[in-house]
């Protein structure tokens, strides 16, 4: 977890694979079992040519990477935006960075703003958005890393 946070700090990056054992575990937890992530045969026939991530699996990894930044305080009150622009398949490694666009303070609370971006082994962005997080007392906020 970050114990000194300031404007572009960049977030420590996480990288997973995609495969189709991982998208049916999700399909299983989540109940969301539409053939174009499960069915091989029948996402074939599709425009995407085979199966696809759900979208949600691949904003799972971004809360994991936030997580790790900001421990308790994501979990329990962080917010998220997000906007896909490409499918995530099997055999897809993704990256997720993030970094701290801006820290402001707001009824004696502080907010780190930030933006991320998945991204593919090709470099192809998979989903963007936005996360807010209200800091942990604790956290040591400086100016540009000074």
């Amino acid at each position: 977890m970050l114990s000194e946070v300031h404007q572009g700090k960049l977030l420590q990056p996480l990288v997973r694979d995609i495969t189709q054992d991982r998208i049916n575990l999700y399909a299983r937890a989540s109940g969301d079992f539409n053939p174009i992530h499960v069915d091989e045969t029948f996402a074939a026939n599709t425009p995407f040519g085979g199966t696809i991530a759900h979208g949600m699996l691949v904003l799972a990894y971004v809360s994991e990477m936030m997580t790790l930044a900001f421990g308790q305080s994501w979990i329990s009150e962080g917010k998220l935006q997000a906007r896909f622009k490409e499918a995530a398949r099997p055999g897809d490694t993704v990256t997720i960075k993030g970094r701290i666009d801006s820290i402001k303070e707001d009824n004696g609370n502080w907010y780190a703003d930030c933006t991320f971006e998945c991204s593919n082994q090709r470099g192809a962005v998979i989903v963007a958005g936005q996360a807010t997080v209200r800091l942990p007392t604790e956290t040591r906020i400086t100016k540009n890393g000074s």
